[in-house]
């Protein structure tokens, strides 16, 4: 039995819960299957179509019987059930409201007794994280290039959010896992079960339960769950820390001192000389030095410790554009050339000094 309305009818995002069809079409509307048709869509859930799992449940691929590829998310309901209920209900609510090339669109959902469906399009591409730390995987490690793509793509779904929806939303779980990428590698932000409206009129934040993943959580959420969006802007810049590193947020595989991103890479962020040696090594130093150093930057800007030093969305969405374009450029000046920072730099000429000259003065 379901609390929304009939197949093909719209998911009121003014009704959700109810038992009232949304009289609008269009923009705001999502299609309620069958669990039959969802069953079938995943020949029976069977393993061989799992393509991801988490806290949440299991995501599978499916096809729908029109031919068309989706991901069905089954949600993993808790003991009573009000917990998975409520990300459901908020995920319908925000993918039916919210409509942006780099989020994620939901196509439909389904209730039938203690089962909670989403179904979504179909990223084939998978998430960011397998890319980054899937070493099993037979595929080229992400390039400079790509990988500024994809936090410049991440940066304007969250722009979409803080800035374009009113109220603004608060992500809450920007990870690298949330991060799908379509056949061109093009990111789009994923699960928002966790989301929260923002702060409105004279309010600066909005208090509730801490929720999310360790090691992306903003410090001062998670000690007192006060959440604003510039705790999304402290999980954005762990994640270009992961682009830039090949490191997860956490990894209790490693040395206690290396296990938290953050933590280990703060010697780092603070010296110039030392950045070659926090970089990816899967890039084998294919990526302009200037180029990283802002993206360092920027990065450590996202990473402040008070909320209020961190740079806004937009700020972070010029910036990467920026340096996405200066980072085409740059490797097409340099060709071939471009050596790895584990190599000793060759002798500067007089002639290379002057060149270096003419590139910063213009």
């Amino acid at each position: 039995m379901s609390c929304f309305c009939s197949r093909g009818k719209g998911v009121g995002v003014d009704h959700i819960g109810t038992t009232k069809p949304n009289s609008r079409k269009g923009r705001g509307t999502a299609s309620s299957f069958s669990f039959r048709e969802l069953t079938s869509a995943s020949r029976g859930f069977k393993e061989v179509n799992l393509i991801g799992e988490g806290g949440f449940g299991k995501v599978y691929k499916g096809q729908l019987s029109t031919g068309q590829l989706v991901a069905i998310k089954q949600l993993r309901l808790d003991g009573d059930g009000h917990q998975g209920n409520r990300e459901f209900v908020t995920e319908v609510l925000m993918l039916s409201l919210l409509h942006h090339s780099n989020l994620v669109k939901l196509i439909g959902y389904c209730t039938h007794g203690d089962q909670r469906l989403l179904v979504y399009e179909y990223m084939p591409k998978g998430s960011l994280e397998h890319h980054l730390f899937d070493t099993n995987l037979e595929r080229k490690p992400l390039s400079w290039k790509t990988r500024l793509n994809i936090a410049v793509g991440a940066a304007r779904g969250l722009q979409y959010l803080h800035c374009s929806a009113n109220p603004p939303v608060i992500y809450r779980d920007l990870k690298s896992a949330n991060i799908l990428l379509d056949d061109d590698l093009n990111p789009k932000l994923s699960d928002f079960g966790l989301a929260k409206l923002g702060p409105v009129g004279d309010n600066t934040h909005v208090s509730t339960r801490v929720m999310g993943t360790y090691g992306y959580c903003a410090p001062e959420y998670a000690m007192s769950g006060k959440l604003t969006l510039k705790s999304d802007i402290y999980s954005f810049g762990v994640v270009l820390l992961e682009l830039i590193t090949g490191r997860k947020a956490m990894d209790v595989a490693r040395k206690p001192r290396e296990q938290s991103l953050v933590a280990w890479s703060r010697p780092f962020l603070g010296d110039r000389r030392k950045l070659s040696q926090m970089v990816d090594p899967l890039l084998q130093g294919n990526y302009p030095i200037r180029c990283l150093h802002n993206a360092v930057a920027i990065t450590a800007m996202c990473l402040q410790e008070k909320p209020n030093l961190r740079p806004s969305i937009g700020d972070i969405v010029v910036a990467l554009e920026y340096l996405a374009s200066e980072s085409v450029s740059e490797v097409h000046r340099r060709g071939h050339a471009m050596r790895s920072p584990l190599q000793q730099p060759t002798p500067k000429t007089d002639t290379d000094t002057d060149t270096d000259t003419d590139r910063n003065q213009n």
